[in-house]
């Protein structure tokens, strides 16, 4: 038996329908959408981490470029005041013998008194002037005598006979000064003290 309906009711029937299908297609459409946003989403968020990756990395390689630089020029830094200090050393090294002749000039008190006054006074001027231009240059000579003999420091030329034990490899006389510069903190040898040294003998 087939059921017949009015027009008011072929209507709502027919009006249900289409609502169901359109009920159904908003479903479909929100699946979609929803399946396009999570894909979306993981598309983005690997582009992130591509972008955090890409950042990191060129923070480290920044940070490298930055160190080596900054090692560079600290190398650099180094090498000049090494290249300075080589410089200054030489041209220490060639006024070390005017200093010599004078200290020897000097050595003999006698004779070195019998000298005309204005002569000797001059020449110790001079000898002063040379003095003040090492100590601005911070270097000074120094006498070991009496001092344990150091081969970092001293240079001996000769050995000579002593009675005393206690005196064995200790300096007995300088035949030339050394000198050394002093930079911060540290001393820099720049000529060693040539020297006698005693050893000790029973039958000295």
């Amino acid at each position: 038996m087939v059921k017949k309906y009015n027009n008011d009711e072929a209507e709502d029937l027919e009006i249900t329908n289409l609502s169901d299908e359109s009920t159904a297609s908003t479903e479909d459409d929100l699946e979609i959408t929803e399946e396009h946003t999570a894909d979306t989403i993981k598309k983005l968020r690997a582009k992130l981490k591509l972008a955090e990756t890409a950042k990191r990395d060129s923070l480290e390689e920044l940070q490298r470029q930055k160190a080596d630089f900054l090692n560079a020029r600290r190398r650099l830094e180094e090498d000049k005041n090494s290249d300075r200090n080589r410089s200054l050393k030489k041209h220490i090294e060639l006024l070390l013998p005017l200093c010599d002749s004078f200290h020897m000039a000097q050595q003999d008190q006698v004779a070195w008194s019998a000298i005309d006054e204005k002569w000797r006074k001059g020449v110790e001027g001079i000898y002063n002037q040379l003095q003040n231009l090492l100590a601005n240059y911070q270097v000074t000579a120094f006498d070991p005598t009496g001092e344990p003999f150091d081969p970092n420091r001293h240079e001996a030329i000769s050995n000579v006979p002593v009675s005393d034990e206690s005196a064995h490899d200790t300096i007995v006389s300088v035949v030339q000064l050394g000198y050394e510069r002093t930079q911060e903190g540290s001393n820099d040898l720049i000529r060693p003290a040539r020297v006698v040294v005693g050893e000790f003998s029973k039958d000295a």
